[in-house]
């Protein structure tokens, strides 16, 4: 019977390669093992999804390898390491790094009242003793819904109705869905408000303040809040559920909290790259904070829309904390959607792993396998 398995297998495994071959850019690393792994888990999510493009990568102990399969663009180009697509939520956890940022220097605390923050003309909601504070945001605990109600846009700009004004208002409504601090709901429109905090406190507009702090120390070249348009070219075409293009259409700069940023695979590992070098004497401070779990899953009520990538245990800046499973060690993991783009990346900060994967039409199925298929490609490059 285990010669016919491994008959099977080897029968699977090269067919698999036979019909990638046309479609496929190999995985280069110095760690021969680390590409060959990230490149025939690419090649099969790519060819069981049927998206039309899919970019893969990873690093392990400073060496990183990326893959590339089937169209980026709709012309045919390949994606790889340099294709820029948009992250969505993974936004989330740069906003953490941000709070952890101006705690470590001391520019606000984990408990300061959002009220107190904000800057706005406007009287944050609470219940009781309960009021939001800048942890609340970062962690899902705020009590506020997962969007800010909009009215619509015009067809060609649908997003231009996502305003400040459009969140002051929701506020002034008093939207809290449970006391702050008592449940879990994921929430865009707290890391937009979180994301205005943070600005008004440091005294600067939100996309100067990633760039001074984290796109530029990081050497993150290719990462922005706002695309320019020499970067437009590179790319990933989005598309809807039913296969149609979708175009890129801009979002304002609040939306920057929550999901509306840009990079690539390879800013994306050198990202985590950082976030792995935990002996490192610079940025220590930041890591230590952006690293830690601060809400446990236990006697929170409601907890929603926080298991789609895995199962969540505790929530940190951001990260979805997933702790140690089977072979599985503890994981960081963010995943994010965007205008036809579905991503999610993770890592084991203790194991010097991690990795990210991007494909470019919304399909449920297809995002929360590939999550699946991370998490366990992280798991066979660092087992416990």
């Amino acid at each position: 019977m285990r010669l016919l398995w491994d008959q099977f297998v080897r029968t699977v495994t090269v067919g698999v390669a036979v019909a990638a071959t046309a479609v496929i850019s190999t995985a280069r690393a110095d760690d021969p093992l680390l590409a060959e792994i990230v490149d025939f888990t690419g090649m099969v999510t790519f060819l069981e999804s049927g998206v039309p493009g899919l970019v893969i990568g990873a690093v392990r102990d400073g060496e990183t390898a990326v893959a590339g399969f089937g169209d980026a663009d709709g012309k045919g180009t390949e994606p790889g390491g340099d294709t820029i697509l948009h992250i969505g939520s993974i936004s989330k956890v740069f906003t953490g790094q941000l709070l952890a940022g101006l705690v470590a220097d001391g520019t606000v605390a984990f408990t300061d009242r959002l009220q107190d923050r904000i800057g706005w003309d406007v009287a944050i909601p609470s219940r009781g003793e309960h009021e939001i504070r800048l942890i609340d945001l970062a962690t899902h605990t705020s009590g506020l819904p997962r969007e800010v109600e909009l009215k619509p846009g015009p067809a060609n700009d649908p997003n231009s109705t996502r305003e400040p004004k459009a969140y002051i208002a929701a506020l002034d409504a008093d939207p809290l869905l449970f006391a702050p601090g008592t449940g879990a709901l994921y929430s865009n429109f707290a890391f937009d408000v979180l994301g205005a905090a943070l600005a008004n406190s440091a005294g600067q507009p939100y996309d100067q303040l990633l760039k001074e702090r984290i796109f530029d120390p990081l050497d993150l070249d290719d990462t922005y809040a706002i695309l320019p348009e020499a970067a437009k070219g590179r790319n990933m075409l989005g598309h809807n559920f039913d296969g149609k293009p979708l175009p890129d259409y801009p979002l304002p700069l609040i939306a920057a909290g929550s999901g509306s940023l840009y990079s690539t695979t390879n800013d994306i590992l050198t990202f985590l790259s950082w976030h792995l070098d935990r002996f490192a004497e610079d940025g220590a401070e930041v890591r230590l904070l952006d690293h830690a779990a601060y809400v446990q899953r236990d006697n929170l009520d409601p907890v929603y829309g926080l298991d789609e990538s895995g199962r969540m245990d505790a929530l940190g800046l951001g990260w979805v904390v997933m702790m140690p499973e089977g072979d599985r060690p503890l994981l960081l993991q963010k995943a994010g959607g965007a205008q036809g783009v579905f991503v999610y990346c993770a890592f084991a900060p203790t194991r010097g792993v991690g990795a990210f994967i991007g494909i470019n039409k919304y399909d449920f199925a297809t995002a929360q396998s590939m999550a699946t298929v991370l998490n366990e490609m992280i798991s066979t490059l660092a087992p416990r």
